[in-house]
């Protein structure tokens, strides 16, 4: 006789829990675009697969929400309808007995207000979905012809790969290194195994291709264009207004363009040449940099005078501080000044010394690893919140612990405390709990624990950073919370037609590839406003189609020197792809530019 026997997982069991995993795969990867209807009616539908079938809000309700988009979807249903639709999720919502049915109708809820539109749209007799022509090349915020350079570096014609990304980001050798790589997300190859690494393939372009002689500017337009700020978003209008035929002037207030690329991202991930490369191909199509202006309200009021527009892009490089007690102290410090002090060649001397940063993000990581690589005897990074809640990538995360940084998570500063010369010595920090979710992530609510002194002998607050907008707003352009205010094409509201900002200043801190978008956007429309449509040309010939993909194949990514080497220079610690892998990595592309939605809506089109 038996009381117990052990639980052997059922065949069919474990077929469900792979499918479940390979809906996840496939759930991420869904195309930008896509009707929300089908979407959400598919999403109620697998709830209802889960559901026990116990209560019936759950086992009908789901059932009926289901239906009723299915009634718009087949253009049956009429405005009436949406609310019985809301009002059936309420219903649900706060009757069903169990998370199945519950969350799946908040979920719906939650988003409510913008599927009310698409459901109007359709009671109206329109259709509201519209598939991504190829979805990386949508996820892109450049939205850069991913298919078609991957295609070119996988024959080994490196040169025209580089000049298909330049067509939509003049930045490929920065992008080729610290992109966050959203287009990844959208990957088609996610149904198959795992994305393609679209940043790894960029990188390996540029590697072979060498130096790339920009396109010539077409025809002078004979119109003038100031842009103040020589960062990403700057430098990549200046790029397309020259090529248009505009004559482009930068105002940088420091003594090198590149603006965060060059003063808040360390070397180790971006070397000073690959940044120099884009910049010097930039300024070879006759955009003219007046370096170290410092823009003032009067010296604005005469650009406006004198230039037919002008562009605000002066990014983010204040700091944001903590509000505790001691911050003021000898050896605290903000993130922005320790990075622009790297990337002026002024680096402190850490050596033996007990460093702790302070916030989540890939800043702070940055400085946590730029204070090992400075000599710190012990490096620790204070954070308030979970690890898995962190805004850093999580190989930035993996790769400072590799690097022997400590992590303290959970933890929030209450001050500083200092010797009788005012040098810090110790952060006081408080521990936390995850408490309810706000905005996707549990906030954190103090725990009912001491306090813990961390002894160090250098903080660095890395918890964000502000715009210094005052010379702006004294000239008369709107600013809320020190942000200039543009509207989505980039036209600066209240200050005239002829005024643009973007990037870091209207938007925020932001990435390097949102600010080439931010760039390229307001080029097209300043060129517009200055009575042109150019369309810069495109002729880089693209490789057709193989008969053969890549069947199920692992991803591969790119290596790293070993941690215990590289955590001793800033050279380049991430090591490029061989031609094997290379050439292997790109023939995992599905070319959904010439399969799918790709061939049928439009597939590439100039801007």
């Amino acid at each position: 006789m038996r009381r117990l026997t052990i639980d052997r997982t059922p065949a069919q069991e474990v077929a469900i829990r792979q499918m479940y995993a390979d809906l996840q795969r496939r759930g991420t990867a869904a195309p930008a675009g896509n009707s929300s209807a089908e979407q959400i009616a598919a999403f109620l539908r697998e709830c209802l697969s889960q559901s026990c079938g116990k209560c019936t809000p759950c086992r009908i309700g789901l059932r009926e929400a289901a239906t009723l988009f299915d009634r718009f979807l087949d253009k049956e249903a009429d405005i009436s309808d949406i609310d019985k639709l809301e009002d059936l999720l309420n219903v649900i919502k706060d009757s069903a007995n169990c998370a199945i049915g519950y969350e799946a109708a908040a979920m719906v809820l939650r988003n409510f207000d913008g599927i009310r539109t698409v459901l109007e749209s359709l009671a109206e007799g329109v259709y509201a979905g519209e598939f991504a022509p190829i979805p990386c090349q949508q996820g892109c915020p450049a939205h850069v012809d991913i298919p078609g350079y991957i295609a070119l570096t996988s024959e080994g014609k490196y040169q025209d790969a580089v000049r298909v990304i330049r067509q939509d980001n003049p930045f490929p050798s920065v992008c080729a290194l610290v992109c966050e790589h959203p287009c990844e997300k959208y990957c088609r190859r996610n149904f198959v195994d795992a994305p393609v690494n679209i940043r790894g393939i960029k990188r390996a372009a540029i590697e072979g291709a060498g130096v790339v002689e920009p396109p010539k500017p077409m025809a002078s337009t004979g119109k003038s264009v100031a842009i103040v700020g020589g960062g990403v978003a700057g430098l990549t209008a200046a790029y397309y207004l020259q090529l248009m035929g505009h004559q482009v002037d930068v105002f940088e207030q420091r003594d090198k363009l590149g603006g965060m690329t060059r003063y808040g991202i360390p070397r180790y991930r971006l070397p000073e040449s690959y940044l120099d490369a884009d910049i010097d191909a930039i300024l070879k199509t006759g955009v003219r940099a007046h370096l170290g202006i410092s823009m003032h309200t009067d010296e604005f009021n005469y650009l406006k005078d004198k230039y037919d527009a002008i562009y605000l892009a002066i990014g983010a490089h204040a700091a944001n501080t903590m509000g505790i007690e001691g911050e003021d102290a000898d050896g605290v410090l903000s993130a922005v000044e320790l990075l622009r002090e790297m990337g002026d060649g002024n680096a402190p001397d850490f050596t033996g010394k007990r460093v702790a940063i302070v916030g989540g993000g890939n800043v702070a990581m940055d400085c946590t690893r730029t204070a090992v690589r400075l000599g710190a005897e012990k490096v620790t990074c204070v954070y308030r919140r979970r690890k898995e809640d962190m805004t850093a990538q999580a190989d930035e995360v993996e790769g400072a612990i590799a690097e022997t940084c400590e992590l303290m998570t959970m933890m929030a500063p209450v001050r500083i405390e200092t010797d009788e010369n005012n040098r810090a010595k110790a952060l006081i920090v408080q521990p936390q709990i995850p408490g309810a979710y706000d905005r996707g992530r549990p906030r954190p609510v103090k725990a009912d624990k001491d306090e813990v002194r961390l002894e160090c002998d250098v903080i660095i607050a890395a918890i964000g950073q502000a715009i210094d907008s005052a010379a702006f707003e004294a000239a008369g352009i709107p600013t809320r919370r020190n942000r200039i205010q543009s509207d989505e094409g980039g036209c600066v509201v209240l200050a005239g037609e002829f005024v643009f900002a973007g990037g870091d200043c209207a938007t925020g801190p932001s990435t390097v590839i949102r600010a080439v978008e931010a760039g390229k956007t307001a080029a097209a429309n300043i060129d517009t406003v200055l009575g042109y449509n150019h369309e810069l040309p495109r002729d880089v010939k693209i490789p057709g189609v193989k008969c053969e993909t890549a069947g199920p194949t692992g991803r591969i990514d790119l290596s790293e020197r070993p941690a215990m080497e590289r955590k001793n220079d800033f050279e380049l610690m991430e090591q490029n792809m061989t031609r094997q892998e290379t050439v292997q990595e790109c023939s995992r592309c599905l070319r959904c530019d010439h399969h799918g939605m790709g061939c049928v809506k439009g597939g590439r089109k100039p801007w």
